[in-house]
């Protein structure tokens, strides 16, 4: 099978034109928390900031402003739980194109009504997105809409390689792009757009690419030589969850990418907490797996760094749960377990412990009911905030010298 031809630097060019007049250009601005962590100039490339909250829109626009006008008289169709399908429904609503959404059954409330929000057909169908793809194809195939993949095609890649032509263009010395990884057409239009504008300087560029360890199909794949599928699970970062990387922007990323990554669930949690707390941006889990990559220490940064912020779509619960799950992976909320006699002024001395430590407790559980209690005993699990591994150690040392047994517990 012939090799397929890479986009020039004219064709990013072109589809840069093509969007400028839909899409925000979005902010790079420097993270200085994380330029202390690495002792290198860090910025973010804001996407999370973009129109729909997400990237997604500069590949899906550039693929519909290039449809011929019968093509747009048979409207488009696309499968999605969130970003695709908001990008694909603005798109189609300034380009007067008919969109139907087909998203899955546990599809975000937000993300749903957003959608519907840009004039979008919305079928909810298909406990998973497989499913949900199934039934999109199904409905091209019947109705004649023309099928909007998420990645994997030329257009959406030369749309989304317009990130990095922003890039060069607000920071014209960049030395590094991290970037997050799924499908690939995200990666592979930032990889090949920056290596080849950083040619035409007469310089280099580095890109490296980040992915959910627990649904990482470009490193198995990249060994193969192909594409191939893998098992994934499930992962806070859905939005990147794909169980095989696209045949149009594999080549790429083999070719252009110069090193690919993988963060754990503890990390990503622990990545978006920074952003939050830190830089005061709200940024999904999938967006901010690059942020995950640099705080591991899994990328040697030299130079100039730009980490692609690639969405800000997530549902406020979810957002609830991540803080807390980053928190207690940073050592900051800890649950220990304290077994007490069953008597009074128990509790007390328990609090007055954890107070001599200066840490604050912010739930507590007390039962006489739980597996392997005697009928004296009780069990008192405490939630308690803490400012890291250090002053959590300190906690529980002070419950020892209080005469008490502390246990750790899992969040």
């Amino acid at each position: 099978m012939a090799q397929q031809k890479f986009p020039s630097l004219q064709e990013f060019q072109d589809a840069a034109k093509r969007v400028q007049s839909v899409v925000t250009k979005t902010p790079l601005i420097e993270s200085h928390w994380l330029t202390e962590v690495t002792g290198q100039p860090v910025f973010y490339k804001c996407e999370n900031l973009q129109r729909t909250g997400a990237y997604k829109v500069r590949g899906a626009y550039n693929l519909l402003s290039q449809l011929t006008k019968e093509e747009q008289k048979r409207g488009v169709v696309a499968a999605s739980a969130g970003n695709h399908a908001q990008g694909v429904a603005l798109a189609a609503q300034q380009l007067g194109i008919k969109a139907t959404i087909f998203m899955p059954v546990g599809a975000s409330l937000p993300k749903y009504q957003a959608t519907i929000g840009y004039g979008a057909n919305v079928v909810l169908t298909g406990a998973i997105f497989d499913e949900t793809n199934a039934a999109a194809k199904d409905f091209a195939q019947k109705s004649g809409a023309v099928y909007v993949p998420p990645f994997d095609h030329l257009d959406i890649v030369r749309g989304q390689g317009t990130v990095a032509l922003e890039i060069f263009d607000q920071l014209p010395d960049v030395d590094n792009i991290v970037v997050c990884l799924g499908g690939g057409g995200l990666t592979a239009g930032v990889a090949l757009a920056a290596k080849l504008k950083a040619q035409e300087l007469g310089r280099k560029v580095k890109v490296y690419a980040v992915q959910a360890e627990l649904a990482a199909a470009y490193p198995a794949s990249l060994r193969a030589g192909k594409p191939v599928e893998v098992k994934t699970q499930p992962t806070i970062a859905d939005g990147i969850a794909v169980a095989k990387p696209g045949k149009v922007p594999f080549d790429i990323i083999a070719k252009h990418v110069d090193k690919v990554v993988t963060v754990s669930e503890d990390e990503i949690a622990k990545g978006m907490l920074g952003v939050l707390e830190r830089s005061k941006l709200v940024v999904e889990a999938g967006g901010a797996v690059g942020v995950a990559a640099v705080l591991a220490k899994k990328l040697k940064l030299k130079g100039k760094t730009a980490i692609v912020l690639s969405g800000g779509n997530i549902d406020p619960l979810l957002l609830q749960r991540v803080i807390r799950h980053g928190l207690a992976a940073s050592d900051r909320y800890t649950n220990i377990a304290v077994m007490l006699p069953d008597r009074p002024g128990q509790l007390v001395r328990t609090a007055q412990a954890v107070a001599d430590a200066h840490a604050n407790v912010v739930e507590v559980l007390h039962t006489r009911h739980g597996n392997g209690l005697q009928i004296s005993e009780v069990e008192l699990d405490l939630s308690v905030e803490t400012r890291g591994k250090e002053h959590r150690d300190e906690v529980l040392e002070a419950l020892k010298q209080a005469g008490l047994n502390p246990k750790l517990l899992s969040d």
